[in-house]
């Protein structure tokens, strides 16, 4: 009698423990913030795309906005224009007949 209780109470006693420690290892540090938070946090700075320099929002939102215009529209050749449309055609023609077209 005392043999098996020997064998069963001092492995739970030994096991018990080590599980728990096991859990409070696997448990991020109670200063780290999780990841919900940061996720709905608004980001007020950012970082120049051109030095990597801190800025605000609005001149952030300035700069992207100068290094998006273009001063004139960009050109496509008629020929490629045309190619575009076809290639646009075929694709939609082989959704409502799927044998193969010859190219």
């Amino acid at each position: 009698m005392v043999y098996s209780l020997f064998y069963r109470v001092i492995p739970l006693s030994v096991v018990l423990p080590m599980i728990f420690l096991e859990i409070g290892v696997a448990l991020p540090p109670p200063e780290d913030i999780p990841e919900e938070v940061l996720r709905t946090e608004i980001i007020t700075e950012g970082r120049s795309p051109m030095n990597g320099e801190p800025l605000t929002a609005a001149e952030y939102a300035q700069i992207r906005e100068k290094l998006g215009e273009r001063p004139y529209p960009p050109e496509i050749d008629s020929k490629l224009q045309n190619l575009i449309f076809l290639l646009k055609i075929r694709k939609m023609l082989k959704t409502f007949v799927p044998l193969p077209i010859i190219p």
